[in-house]
């Protein structure tokens, strides 16, 4: 249905007392639904009378400061090895196999010690770095946000 036929229907529809049409046609389908008129009621005002304020007969009650909690974490110590990408991480290439990196293993520059899945592809991720891995940040088959910390190497 071209545009000037459409434009036409909507103006009919508008003028008429008609409040819904539907057309169907070898190119699809249109409905047309009319709203309600709103009608413009007058401007209402408020005015707002101080509340009486009455006398307290409940004893004052002590209320101890809340306990301070830090902002953030502390950063892990050592290098941080990041996801590259969103995807889904994974500590071994199948569910039954052996996980690449434990805590502790000593691990080379260039080595895979992870596998994120983005999109159906499994991307093998690399130590940036050499050393020893002291902590793993993420559970396996968690999803992962780039630049999310994923293992701490010493």
């Amino acid at each position: 249905m071209d545009l000037r036929k459409l434009k036409t229907l909507i103006d009919l529809v508008s003028e008429s007392n008609v409040s819904e049409l539907e057309i169907t046609e070898a190119e699809g389908k249109v409905r047309i639904v009319k709203s309600a008129p709103v009608a413009m009621a007058a401007p209402v005002t408020y005015s707002m009378a101080p509340a009486p304020v009455a006398p307290s007969l409940v004893p004052a009650v002590e209320v101890a400061p809340a306990p301070v909690v830090a902002a953030a974490p502390a950063a892990p110590a050592g290098h941080t090895v990041k996801s590259p990408m969103v995807g889904t991480f994974y500590r071994a290439s199948s569910p039954g196999a052996k996980a690449f990196v434990e805590v502790g293993d000593t691990i080379k520059e260039g080595e895979t010690i992870c596998i994120v899945e983005a999109m159906k592809i499994l991307n093998e991720i690399e130590a940036d770095k050499s050393g020893t891995v002291t902590q793993i940040l993420v559970e396996n088959g968690q999803a992962v946000e780039y630049g999310q910390p994923l293992y701490v190497i010493e």
